[in-house]
């Protein structure tokens, strides 16, 4: 049924939360704001840092792009190597591989620190791509092509050259990870031991809903 599983990363394969949300506050704190707690600061997980940082503080596209260059000060160095892999993913990507599934990286988290926490993680030979965001770009004009996450499965599918598209399921935490999917007409599935909740899965429409890696398998492999 499915040959190739695109994964999101954050929230999905790691807990990133410490490193994101250590990073947002080093930006903020730049312009004077101190949040209460790094937990108001798990928002910021999943979509692309600049929509974040307009959205949640009020910053204007200019100001978000300056906020999004902070913020890397900080992660390229600590951040993002602040993670910790879910218990039962290096087993599901294992049986994935075994069983011969192409397994997709499709982050919105520009591609160079994508890879670096595949490979500090130790997850990056399970994975036979990695799409994500040009950091170039997205630090030069806020809104890269391949930032979002419907643009950046799009970029999956075409570099992969995949003509079924039945054949795709999108495995993420957040409502961006689902209809990103949507739009380009592939299956999604939700995964709730991420940061997503049930009901923005059923309101996005997700095609599955699961609570373990393990029942991920049981979708893919059944």
């Amino acid at each position: 049924m499915y040959e190739y599983v695109f994964f999101d990363l954050d929230g999905t394969l790691v807990d990133s939360s410490e490193g994101i949300t250590k990073s947002v506050e080093y930006a903020l704190n730049k312009y004077g704001i101190i949040p209460a707690s790094l937990s108001e600061l798990t928002v910021f997980i999943g979509p692309p840092l600049v929509d974040s940082f307009m959205r949640f503080y009020g910053f204007d596209e200019a100001k978000a792009v300056e906020a999004c260059r902070f913020y890397r000060e900080r992660y390229r160095v600590k951040g993002v190597y602040e993670n910790r892999v879910y218990g039962g993913i290096p087993e599901l990507l294992a049986i994935l591989k075994e069983r011969g599934k192409k397994i997709v990286l499709a982050t919105s988290k520009p591609e160079i620190f994508a890879n670096i926490v595949l490979e500090d993680m130790g997850l990056k030979p399970y994975f036979d791509f990695v799409a994500g965001a040009d950091l170039d770009d997205a630090d030069r004009e806020g809104k890269n092509y391949r930032t979002n996450k419907e643009d950046v499965i799009a970029y999956a599918v075409d570099s992969l050259g995949i003509a079924d598209k039945k054949t795709v399921l999108m495995v993420g935490d957040r409502k961006h990870d689902i209809t990103g999917a949507k739009l380009n007409g592939i299956d999604s599935c939700g995964v709730l031991f991420g940061f997503g909740s049930r009901e923005e899965f059923i309101k996005a429409g997700a095609d599955y809903i699961v609570e373990t890696p393990a029942e991920i398998a049981d979708i893919i492999l059944d």
